[in-house]
């Protein structure tokens, strides 16, 4: 498998890793995703990606909360092209089922990092 050229940027609330064609974002323990948190990433990505399609792939180590509603403004993105959970815990994995209801492109929850490296890849390409 290729490996992708990388970039990583630190945000108050969170670490981000650049690929090609994705982003692995860790968020910090105790934080909540707002639609103000939300819309300093996605100014973030995009000023990153320019007009080039991406996956976020949300890597979650720590225990944060995400407000649903994000979801919405995030759909509307054209270049955000789809979103990957990687998680092994089953309340993690649960949780964001319930946030890919908000979410209206391929979103889907990993166990391990490098399927969802593989899937976003393909994601963002298609």
């Amino acid at each position: 498998m290729l490996k992708s050229k990388k970039m990583v940027k630190e945000l108050d609330f969170c670490k981000i890793e650049f690929h090609s064609n994705y982003v692995i974002c860790n968020i910090n323990e105790g934080e909540t995703i707002s639609q103000k948190r939300s819309e300093e990433l996605t100014k973030v990505l995009l000023n990153h990606f320019k007009e080039k399609s991406f996956v976020y792939i949300t890597h979650r180590i720590y225990s944060y909360s995400v407000d649903p509603t994000i979801y919405n403004k995030l759909s509307k993105i054209k270049t955000f092209t789809g979103f990957a959970v990687v998680s092994s815990n089953l309340v993690v994995q649960q949780t964001a089922e319930v946030e890919k209801l908000f979410f209206k492109k391929p979103f889907k929850i990993f166990n391990d990092l490098e399927t969802a490296k593989e899937w976003a890849s393909i994601i963002a390409n298609s």
